[in-house]
């Protein structure tokens, strides 16, 4: 049964009762994550291995995405600055005990490559939240194997070449 969560903005970023932060440098540049991140939805399926689907919503604006044991996931974009952020939260969802979920995608220029640097705020009741905390661990492990298959995905193919959503305008 899907759960409406609070609506949070971005200052959720810094006062959520559990905020995780993982960073790992690439070699692709931030506009070819970007554009992986923010234009290419549905190729969320071929790097992040817990992603199962991702379909854009709303020219974009929102987003369906489905992980690996059937959570679902309705989401809205709430910046997506080219070449330096994309942020989302959760609108919907069957998980429990989740009262609110934003994550923010930071790009940093680091030479010819790029610092991807991942937040992963949440709110919920006390067990909720120490499992999230114990869960840090495999979050992190989860992080690092999608950035790196991001990588190899947009350096294989080039720089740039992710993709194009579908209906947005390139």
């Amino acid at each position: 049964m899907a759960r409406q969560l609070r609506p949070v903005g971005l200052d959720f970023l810094v006062t959520a009762p559990v905020r995780l932060v993982f960073a790992r440098e690439i070699t692709a540049p931030p506009k070819a994550v970007f554009g992986a991140l923010a234009d290419d939805v549905p190729g969320w399926s071929d790097w992040f291995s817990a992603v199962t689907l991702a379909r854009p919503l709303d020219e974009g604006a929102r987003r369906d995405v489905r992980l690996t044991g059937g959570a679902r996931f309705l989401e809205t974009v709430v910046a997506a600055e080219p070449d330096e952020v994309y942020a989302y939260r959760v609108d919907e969802t069957g998980v429990p005990g989740i009262h609110a979920l934003l994550e923010e995608w930071r790009l940093t220029p680091a030479g010819p490559g790029t610092r991807v640097q991942w937040t992963f705020a949440a709110d919920g009741p006390a067990v909720l939240r120490f499992a999230l905390k114990g869960a840090r661990a495999g979050l992190g492990h989860a992080f690092r194997g999608a950035v790196t298959a991001l990588d190899r995905r947009l350096t294989r193919v080039g720089p740039g070449s992710a993709r194009p959503h579908p209906g947005r305008q390139q």
